[in-house]
């Protein structure tokens, strides 16, 4: 199927505006907390993440002025809501979970690699993330007390400020599914891609490519369930140079070409097929299937420049609340119709010049 330019140009700059106009004054993106996939009766909830991600996903389309203007508005709320030592937490700093809820290492790598991308200053973090290891050299999830006496003084700040409200603190980790021990796949991923293949890093790759050989990677990571988050945080690891990873491609390829549909979607909904085609490009991988899955994203654009609304993360592995947005959603949906645009139809364009 040959979609024209035009109509990828059209919808980019659709989902644009849409961003454009829904992002709050402080910067921030809209998240929903639901407790079912389906997310017909949404809560608001002033989540760091999904900020970090969609900035992220902006990132191939910084020439038009309103995405400068986004990711601009961004640094701001990401260097407001950073903490001690360049960390950042999942709740922002108005939510009332923000005082018992310890940094993390996702949202710490996330918003460190926006924020590095757009020429923001922010505190190196690089050595609190090198003390909150375990034995395996593996990243935990949290920053929190453990037994170890390592560290400095930034880090033993993050690590020590849950000692101000010990029993909500307490009930954290006793009511919620997150573990003082948690080692996630997706997380390391993400410190992976944010810190560079490097001494301290390297143990990671042996453990992603553990994930992908053992087909674990529906459950490698307590926050993200779905393996379409995992392919794409993985995919952009190989995709930057990280050869050490080949391995993974001919199977993530392979698995996601496993889930088409007759009508262009991958997976099980708009978002999958979105992370689908950028792991796919990612990977390499070119044929018609990219083709018809970015068909199918332009025909399930909403009116005002929207994708609906699907669950990119969850609670933990029970998935008794799910996290996702329509900007969500539309972030990564913008950087699969971007990515294609890029990466492929400009190599078509090259090729048959070429022939001419």
């Amino acid at each position: 199927m040959n979609i024209l330019k035009s109509t990828i140009e059209n919808s980019i700059l659709k989902g644009i505006n849409y961003l454009h106009q829904n992002q709050f004054p402080n910067g921030e993106y809209c998240c929903y907390i639901a407790y079912d996939d389906s997310m017909k009766h949404p809560i608001p909830e002033a989540n760091l993440f999904p900020t970090s991600l969609i900035s992220y996903a902006l990132l191939n389309l910084t020439d038009h002025p309103k995405v400068q203007e986004m990711l601009q508005l961004t640094g701001n709320f990401l260097e407001y809501q950073s903490m001690h030592g360049g960390a950042w937490n999942n709740f922002t700093m108005a939510h009332p979970y923000f005082k018992i809820c310890p940094a993390d290492v996702d949202n710490t790598a996330c918003a460190s690699i926006v924020m590095k991308a757009i020429n923001r200053n922010y505190q190196n973090n690089e050595k609190i993330l090198l003390y909150n290891r375990n034995k395996n050299q593996l990243f935990y999830t949290w920053f929190t007390v453990r037994h170890s006496f390592k560290g400095n003084k930034d880090y033993w700040r993050l690590l020590l400020r849950g000692f101000k409200h010990p029993m909500s603190t307490f009930l954290f980790w006793t009511q919620t599914e997150a573990g003082k021990y948690d080692v996630d796949g997706a997380v390391n991923a993400n410190v992976l891609f944010y810190l560079g293949l490097r001494d301290e890093t390297l143990p990671i790759i042996n453990f992603m490519l553990d994930i992908i050989a053992e087909n674990r990677e529906d459950d490698c990571d307590n926050w993200y369930r779905n393996p379409f988050t995992i392919y794409y945080f993985f995919s952009r690891n190989l995709h930057s140079g990280k050869t050490a990873l080949e391995p993974i491609r001919k199977p993530i390829v392979e698995r996601i070409l496993m889930t088409v549909k007759a009508d262009g979607a991958i997976g099980g909904s708009v978002l999958d097929t979105a992370l689908g085609i950028i792991s796919l490009i990612k990977l390499d991988y070119r044929s018609a299937v990219l083709a018809n899955a970015i068909h199918y994203l332009t025909t399930q654009q909403g009116e005002y420049g929207e994708w609906a609304r699907f669950p990119l993360y969850y609670g933990g592995p029970k998935k008794l609340l799910c996290y996702g947005s329509e900007e969500i959603t539309t972030g990564f949906c913008l950087e699969a119709l971007a990515l294609y645009e890029k990466e492929v139809v400009r190599i078509e364009q090259d090729i048959n010049t070429d022939q001419v």
